[in-house]
């Protein structure tokens, strides 16, 4: 090999690199695609679970919470929620649940960080709700490291 490198021998170099970086983004961009469009979870998304979305979008849930590990660490992750309340195989329990979490909200317990009440209507608690559970159901491969998220 020669100690000097030429302007062709760099040029070559910088567009075989940045090539073979494409095709590995666009290889692993199909993966990612056929991986969720042939998730067994995809085939349980249903209306209310799409309008529980939109709730959590609504109310700017993810500027406190996290969700699989996404959104601030301000509040607890609830990725697993409906799997640490026990509530998970119970859609009726987890609605109740997350209706009493939610209208006792604020606690007003001095130095605790405190959840504000929204006001929600019970059928979007209940959409909320089937989010939760739908995204609980997700394979998150290990994710949160602890239960506790």
């Amino acid at each position: 090999m020669r100690e000097v490198m030429t302007k062709s021998m760099a040029r070559n170099i910088f567009y075989g690199g940045s090539l073979f970086f494409i095709l590995i983004f666009l290889a692993l961009s199909a993966h990612s695609h056929l991986y969720i469009v042939n998730s067994e979870n995809s085939k349980k998304l249903d209306d209310s679970v799409v309008r529980g979305k939109h709730v959590w979008e609504k109310h700017a849930c993810i500027n406190c919470h996290t969700i699989l590990g996404e959104g601030a660490y301000f509040a607890p992750e609830v990725g697993n929620v409906m799997t640490r309340w026990g509530v998970l195989d119970d859609p009726e329990s987890a609605f109740e649940s997350l209706k009493g979490w939610m209208e006792a909200q604020p606690t007003g317990i001095p130095g605790r960080r405190q959840m504000p009440n929204f006001n929600l209507s019970d059928e979007e608690i209940r959409d909320l709700t089937n989010f939760l559970i739908w995204t609980d159901n997700i394979d998150a491969q290990g994710w949160p490291p602890n239960e506790a998220g």
